[in-house]
């Protein structure tokens, strides 16, 4: 498991900033809101890609999860965390992020104020294996399928929903 000194701000239901805090004592602490993002990286025929968690992550190892996900750095603007974390886990720096929605996803673990973005991007990704086991490009009916299996990690199933019933009626 990755130890880390990084704080995270806590934030309200509407995504004010109340304090700040160590990560450590964020996770593990579901009544402190911390902000993340999250990037919907599709390829120019609708498969959204997802990463395979290294079984090292604190948060739904061995699990496949969104395209992009992490933290928003104390002070940071959502579209540099958008970036920071696409540069850093997939190796992406040209894409057109479109923002799509924010919404509360909350377990037993943690509760946070996810900020979900989406670009289509159909270049070779090169992703970081600290972090990431394996990447691949998936039908939207073949993730329907497989949820509730186990393969995938809650956050994600509960992005994944959210994306079916708003964003994805619209196109």
């Amino acid at each position: 498991m990755l130890i880390s000194k990084e704080y995270l701000e806590i934030v309200n239901r509407n995504g004010k900033v109340i304090g700040i805090r160590p990560r450590a004592e964020i996770h593990g602490n579901p009544a402190l809101i911390h902000r993340v993002v999250h990037v919907l990286v599709f390829n120019g025929i609708g498969e959204l890609l997802l990463q395979k968690r290294s079984m090292n992550k604190d948060v739904a190892p061995g699990k496949w999860d969104t395209s992009v996900g992490g933290h928003v750095n104390p002070g940071e603007e959502l579209l540099e965390a958008v970036n920071r974390e696409m540069k850093e886990e997939l190796g992406i720096t040209i894409c057109e992020p479109e923002f799509l929605y924010t919404y509360i996803h909350s377990n037993p673990y943690e509760s946070e104020i996810v900020h979900t973005y989406s670009c289509i991007y159909d270049k070779e990704v090169s992703f970081n294996r600290d972090e990431i086991d394996e990447v691949k490009f998936w039908r939207l009916e073949e993730i329907e399928e497989n949820i509730g299996k186990g393969i995938f990690g809650d956050n994600f199933e509960d992005e994944i929903g959210y994306y079916i019933r708003t964003a994805r009626k619209g196109k």
